[in-house]
């Protein structure tokens, strides 16, 4: 379902949330929403994989939920916006689910955030690091 031929499908370390990428993470998004329910944010904390059995979610994604891996949930179609849901539910700040997709601590991570943001070096079109595959 996902075109590689769109013009932004070629950015390192970024995963555009698209139309596509909607359909892929609608189950997993609608499974984020569910927790703004106290009852709902009860279940999932009593018993995670009986809650996320409940959601037609793939493997992967109920998986990437459980290990509370941010950067695996986005490229599985998650949207940061619904995903902080789940960090909320643990008790953690958008900061500190963000930084475990940056390798630095969440002190590292404000502070880069402070002082502008990631570097675009490196972070280019992966064409523009290799000029010979350009057609």
């Amino acid at each position: 379902m996902k075109n590689n031929n769109k013009p932004y499908s070629n950015i390192p370390g970024t995963t555009v949330f698209d139309g596509d990428m909607a359909r892929i993470g609608f189950h997993l998004n609608q499974f984020c929403m569910s927790l703004m329910q106290a009852s709902n944010r009860d279940a999932f904390k009593q018993d995670e994989r009986a809650y996320l059995d409940k959601w037609p979610m793939t493997e992967a994604q109920k998986k990437a939920v459980l290990a509370r891996d941010f950067t695996q949930l986005i490229a599985l179609g998650g949207n940061i916006y619904y995903l902080v849901k789940i960090s909320s539910n643990d008790g953690l700040s958008v900061a500190a689910a963000v930084s475990t997709m940056t390798n630095l601590s969440v002190e590292d991570y404000m502070e880069m955030m402070r002082c502008g943001g990631r570097s675009s070096e490196g972070n280019r079109y992966v064409m523009d690091n290799h000029p010979e595959e350009k057609q």
